[in-house]
């Protein structure tokens, strides 16, 4: 009787699997239909600070957090909103995009969100998902329209300045449109130049300065728009050109993108024999306010419409600064020529004293070299389309490398994100196809670098089957060992080969999304495999990864959410005592081998808001991860976090937040163990004015007897955000 269970279950499986790949495999050869970006979380997001919330407890990835604060900080009018921009609204499916489009079209009443849900095109519940991102179609209409915000942060163990950032824009006729930003930072290097004598590089030490790292104007017209100083730019499916951040970039948008301070760094930066051993070197300190160097200088389009036919282009053109860290340069004529690149010594960066010629032992460690190259770049991209949903492209672009340090000619490590050798570039072919309930989205790229013109190809291609409240999508990809494109910004797993995550990989990606009729349930879930093309010296692993996330949303006043996460490293290896994170070694060619480890994780999120005034909101996360510490099992790692939100006033928020995080439930002297506790004040003082400010203290409860590293002592900081519209 038991070996026919047996054998029943065995059946199952196999049909199972085969199923699986049946479907699979049916819908990457069928055109279908696309879905909209499915961000996992549901959640309303009030402003940034709500969405930086999700992403610090895990709730949303990295790279869809950096798309909708895109998107809130530059809004979206739903009266002259492209369909690609549509697409990355949180919340929306093609179904609706299309709806809206159409309903547009048709004059058939104002864009406004009461109005569309009076219309059937969205629900009450999509609406307060929207409403932050949304432009007010009465500020749209002014004259002259901008926004000014002053952030800043300022921690116990601060010097008198803290760091500080002036963001505006200015809305003006015409389609005009200005705005940049100036940063006080006082922890960036200061006068890098090459030492000959002994052959490293020298830098001053930081101190307090002015910079203007983002400045634009911009003009937009009916059929063609223009933008000088800093921008972003893509197409097509991201594979080769994306600095936007956006799920499907159709062009350029200002670069306005800054990056608050995140936890607390060392006060000394550098290293050598009493070199920190001053009180003024002890301790941490607040890091400034960071930035992405995007592209500087002029970028236009121009498009028009030939009969049913339209037709676009776009060209750009930039000089931009960029900075490396030390480690992702060499220096060839110091590096013997029959030895690897990749074991050639990183220069050092040596301090330079006030008052004194030479530079001493003392050196920088692990900072940023600001400007180390200068990178012109130029490009364009065409563009015929047959309908709202069809249509063809082609993208090209190329960048030479200027190194800006005096005396030295460095190049790029392997490890860097840019190719070493010269120039670089990539030529690409994309193309989109939807009729009815189907979408089809594919694009292909070649990689150029060197001065041969070295490099790879690269493909991807996704579809969709659903409705308006189920869809499944399955994406295609693959990247070659040599498929070195540094703006490239494809689906792709979170591993990096050379610098690059788009880059010697193949997998596919299946993601579902299901929603019932009356919006009381919603699940997300993604399964993704993938592994190395073929060639290389060591066998390639199959990596696994896939999630489940559940959430109620019936009940108003209460809505619980659980989730489930896997990830495995290699398929063929399985077992405790493997590790998950980072490399386990290196093979005979010195090509890093990653680990083979696997980690699993449970979380479950319940928020009670019985009245609109407060809410409450508790969850708690679980995770078993592979280590070579535990070879007899796994190691647990425990986080819980309890949210409480209160609106004594109409202008009045508060919210507090208490945050417990423990990477070893086992032992606390090795790892991280922290507890952090924050209380945020926002009043909106006037009409379209409003400040916030937000309390933190960190704790370190890692244990003081017995541990490698004594902890950190407690951490205090003060974050203020005032913005202001006009």
């Amino acid at each position: 009787m038991s070996s026919l269970v047996s054998f029943v279950q065995s059946a199952v499986r196999v049909r199972r699997v085969r199923f699986l790949l049946l479907v699979t495999t049916c819908c990457s050869l069928l055109p279908q239909r696309s879905s909209a970006e499915t961000y996992v979380d549901a959640r309303p997001i009030e402003d940034e600070a709500a969405l930086r919330v999700l992403n610090e407890e895990g709730s949303l990835a990295d790279e869809d957090f950096e798309a909708l604060r895109e998107l809130l900080r530059t809004g979206v009018d739903l009266r002259t909103a492209s369909r690609e921009v549509l697409f990355t609204l949180p919340g929306l499916t093609w179904a609706q995009v299309d709806a809206l489009l159409a309903y547009r079209e048709q004059g058939g009443g104002a864009m406004e969100g009461a109005a569309l849900v009076e219309a059937g095109l969205l629900t009450p519940a999509q609406l307060r998902q929207l409403r932050a991102f949304l432009v007010e179609p009465e500020r749209g209409a002014r004259e002259v329209s901008g926004r000014v915000r002053l952030m800043g942060a300022y921690g116990a163990a601060d010097a008198l300045v803290p760091p500080l950032l002036l963001l505006g824009r200015v809305d003006g006729p015409w389609g005009l449109r200005a705005g940049g930003g100036v940063s006080l930072t006082r922890r960036h290097l200061e006068g890098v130049r090459y030492d000959s004598k002994r052959r490293a590089l020298v830098a001053e030490l930081p101190s307090v300065g002015m910079r203007l790292p983002k400045l634009y104007a911009r003009w937009e017209g009916a059929h063609a728009s223009v933008l000088v100083g800093t921008y972003r730019l893509g197409f097509g499916q991201r594979l080769t050109l994306d600095t936007t951040g956006r799920p499907a970039p159709d062009g350029f948008v200002p670069d306005e993108d800054f990056v608050p301070p995140g936890a607390s760094e060392r006060r000394c930066v550098l290293t050598g024999p009493g070199v920190c051993e001053a009180e003024e070197f002890r301790g941490r300190v607040t890091p400034d306010f960071g930035w992405t160097e995007g592209f500087r200088g002029a970028v236009g389009r121009v498009e028009g419409r030939v009969e049913d036919v339209t037709l676009s282009f776009t060209g750009f053109g930039s000089y931009q600064s960029r900075g490396l860290s030390q480690y992702e340069l060499f220096e060839p004529k110091t590096c013997p020529p029959t030895k690897d690149a990749r074991a050639c010594k990183a220069p050092d960066v040596l301090v330079s004293l006030p008052g004194t010629k030479t530079s001493g032992t003392a050196r920088f460690v692990s900072r940023t070299l600001p400007e180390a190259f200068q990178e012109l770049a130029g490009g364009g991209h065409a563009s015929v389309g047959f309908s709202p949903r069809a249509r063809v492209g082609v993208t090209g672009w190329g960048a030479w490398p200027r190194w800006a340090v005096t005396g030295l000619s460095p190049d790029f490590r392997e490890q860097a994100r840019y190719p070493g050798g010269g120039a670089y570039g990539a030529l690409g072919v994309d193309a989109a196809w939807g009729t009815g309930p189907v979408n089809l989205f594919i694009e292909g790229a070649r990689s150029f670098s060197g001065p041969l013109g070295a490099g790879g190809v690269g493909a991807i291609q996704r579809t969709v089957l659903g409705e308006r409240s189920r869809e499944l999508e399955v994406s295609l990809r693959y990247y070659g060992r040599d498929f070195d494109n540094p703006y490239s910004r494809a689906l792709s797993s979170p591993d990096e080969w050379r610098g690059l995550r788009a880059s010697n990989e193949m997998g596919a990606r299946l993601r579902y999304l299901f929603a019932t009729a009356d919006d009381a349930w919603r699940l997300v879930g993604q399964w993704d495999v993938w592994t190395r093309p073929p060639g290389g010296s060591t066998p390639a692993p199959v990596h696994h990864g896939g999630s489940v996330r559940v959430d109620f949303l019936g009940v108003p006043e209460l809505r619980p959410s659980v989730w489930v996460e896997h990830q495995n490293k290699d398929l063929g290896r399985n077992g405790p005592g493997l590790c998950f994170e980072g490399d386990e070694g290196t093979s005979p060619d010195g090509e890093p081998i990653p680990c083979a480890g696997e980690r699993s994780r449970i979380a479950g999120r319940v928020r009670f808001a019985p009245v609109e005034e407060w809410a409450l909101a508790v969850q708690y996360q679980h995770t078993w991860v592979g280590s070579p510490q535990r070879p007899e099992g796994v190691r647990q790692d425990g986080r819980a976090l309890v949210d409480l939100l209160v609106r004594p006033l109409s202008s009045l928020r508060l919210h507090g937040r208490v945050s417990w995080q423990d990477e070893e439930l086992a032992e606390a002297t090795r790892l991280s163990q922290s507890l952090r506790t924050s209380l945020e004040v926002a009043w909106a003082l006037l009409s379209g004015w409003s400040t916030r400010a937000r309390y933190e203290v960190v704790l370190d409860l890692k244990a003081p007897v017995g541990a490698a590293t004594p902890p950190e002592p407690p951490w205090h900081v003060v974050r203020l955000d005032m913005e202001g519209r006009f």
